[in-house]
């Protein structure tokens, strides 16, 4: 594990903090006035998820954490575990809902995700950056909706409710960003 001074952190680097893989959110060097300069970091424990704050003073050694990222393929849900399998060697592995946290609902079978591991474990899971899915459940078209109205509440095959366009009606295919939950447009395919 290379030491590296605090000054030399980086959006999206993953280090040890506290003995758990932290990925960095933001970071902001300060010197303020004739005091030391420091690190204010925003993070986000891989572990538990939750996000916190930290300033490292500029001498401060943070570690780097060594991630290895797999391609995995989502096989199937089973009760509470979500079972994949490793493109790359076909080893099974299941992961629980907590693991993937808001993830979870948009899991569809056969689908391939990029996962980080630490230590052997999967700590965080890449959806791709989009998904097709088939609307069950929104209010009918107005005859007045235009491409710039309002959107409304449309209930997703997954279960996931989303904001849609008022022109957009159940049974229809859109694309969705599974990241943001924000809809993109309609579906090509």
């Amino acid at each position: 594990m290379a030491a590296l001074p605090a000054t030399q952190i980086r959006r999206g680097m993953v280090i040890v903090f506290e003995g758990d893989p932290c990925r960095i959110i933001e970071f902001r060097h300060h010197t303020p006035g004739n005091l030391r300069a420091m690190v204010q970091a925003k993070l986000k424990n891989l572990r538990s998820g939750n996000n916190f704050e930290h300033r490292f003073r500029a001498d401060d050694q943070v570690h780097k954490a060594d991630m290895e990222t797999h391609e995995l393929q989502f096989l199937y849900k089973g009760g509470d575990s979500y079972h994949f399998m490793n493109t790359e060697n076909y080893e099974q592995l299941e992961m629980d809902e907590e693991m993937l946290g808001d993830n979870a609902p948009w899991m569809q079978d056969n689908m391939e995700v990029m996962v980080e591991f630490y230590n052997g474990k999967p700590m965080s899971v890449q959806l791709p950056q989009f998904l097709n899915l088939t609307i069950t459940d929104t209010a009918p078209v107005m005859k007045t909706a235009t491409k710039t109205a309002s959107s409304k509440p449309a209930l997703l095959e997954n279960g996931v409710t989303i904001q849609v366009p008022e022109f957009i009606s159940s049974g229809e295919r859109v694309r969705v960003n599974p990241n943001t939950g924000e809809y993109m447009d309609r579906a090509k395919d």
